[in-house]
């Protein structure tokens, strides 16, 4: 491969949410950033920002709105207009400006559970009601229960659907089929449709990845869609997002809402890295996702020798990890605080997502360096499973 995606990097000490705020000598596999270095092309051209020296108020450039409109296009096959393109700071400040421009309070915001925690927060906020339903689960993994959910849509509250596409944390990438189902109920019923599309660029071999709005110009009338470079390039402090909107009544409500929130500049770096990602960072991208998928072909492989009453929901999208522990005694918040406590490995309660649909599951976030991944591993098989300290000399997957 031509980056190392091996590279140890100590990221104590950096203010790292995700490595400082746990005591030392915890393996975190919970939030989601990833523990390699971005793409070169992007350290080197914020490089030379730094360089020049000063960091003044920033023009965000069309060469930044080119880089978007041409990776959606030659890597997603979706054509997007520039002017329905609005820039923030992040995802869910994008989320919270689009349902402050949807929703009056009192109105209720349909989400799929187990759903990303912010989406509870972000709607209540709002002053809005969570309208939860529930994903199915079928074998392995989770297929939507449409039933259900035209019910729950058919509820005159219900004004906006929130879609998580790649989906956290079930891993489901929903394909072409179940995102015509889902606007063909929301139109129906009159809801609009918010698609946080976050992780698209995070993608399983043998998966497609399918943009809301590119599916039909109806789903692209009747949806917003929020996405991000940060987390397919690990660049997540630099803080951009973008809000794609085709309805231009809506649009401006939604700018109206990123100025009320103060959400509505962006600084140098994120408008920088945003483009090198976009226009150079696709092979580096490509390698990422080949690294990915390894990490999980290794922790199955791990699992299935040494914690065979875990179910390792096939993941199709994401480096998340969804486990199902139902077959062991113990509740997820039980198993986090035990691998925590005993065994030094912080990683996500399901209960996060849902208390009732994350009740018997964990998720693990696999974006380390194979050694820490291992690390993790083993001292998860100790804990909870049959892996013992000389396993390695009999065949521990490495």
């Amino acid at each position: 491969m031509k980056y190392n995606f091996d590279k140890q990097i100590e990221r104590r000490g950096t203010n790292s949410y995700k490595w400082d705020l746990p005591e030392e000598g915890v393996i975190p596999m919970w939030v989601a950033d990833m523990d390699f270095e971005t793409a070169p092309c992007i350290i080197e051209a914020l490089r030379k920002r730094v360089e020049h020296g000063v960091f003044g108020y920033t023009q965000v450039p069309n060469s930044y709105y080119e880089a978007i409109t041409n990776w959606f296009k030659r890597r997603h096959n979706w054509e997007i207009d520039r002017s329905w393109i609005l820039y923030t700071s992040g995802v869910v400040p994008a989320l919270t400006a689009s349902l402050q421009a949807l929703t009056m309070q009192g109105d209720k915001v349909l989400i799929q559970t187990p759903a990303y925690n912010c989406f509870f927060t972000s709607i209540k906020n709002c002053g809005c009601e969570v309208a939860e339903t529930a994903l199915k689960r079928d074998g392995n993994s989770f297929v939507m229960d449409f039933d259900d959910f035209e019910r729950k849509c058919a509820d005159p509250k219900v004004t906006v659907f929130v879609l998580c596409n790649p989906h956290n944390p079930s891993g489901r990438v929903w394909n072409k089929e179940e995102l015509l189902r889902i606007n063909d109920i929301c139109a129906k019923n009159g809801v609009k449709i918010i698609s946080d599309e976050i992780h698209c660029e995070l993608i399983m071999p043998g998966y497609t990845f399918t943009p809301f709005a590119s599916v039909s110009d109806e789903c692209r009338d009747n949806s917003i869609i929020l996405n991000s470079p940060t987390k397919s390039f690990n660049i997540a402090g630099l803080q951009i997002a973008n809000i794609i909107c085709s309805d231009q009544t809506l649009r401006r409500r939604i700018d109206r809402a990123l100025n009320i929130n103060e959400v509505c500049d962006v600084n140098p770096f994120g408008v920088i890295a945003l483009q090198e990602a976009y226009n150079n960072g696709e092979d580096w991208l490509n390698e990422l996702n080949q690294y990915l998928y390894n990490n999980y072909k290794t922790l199955k492989d791990f699992f299935t020798e040494y914690l065979p009453k875990l179910e390792v929901i096939r993941l199709e999208g994401t480096y998340l990890v969804w486990i199902d522990i139902s077959r062991i005694e113990l509740t997820a918040d039980e198993a986090a605080k035990k691998l925590l406590d005993n065994a030094k490995v912080k990683i996500n309660s399901g209960t996060m997502y849902g208390r009732k649909e994350g009740f018997c599951y964990l998720r693990i976030n696999i974006a380390c360096t194979r050694a820490n991944l291992m690390e993790g591993l083993k001292r998860m098989g100790r804990e909870l499973g049959i892996y013992m300290e000389d396993e390695d000399e009999h065949g521990c997957p490495m």
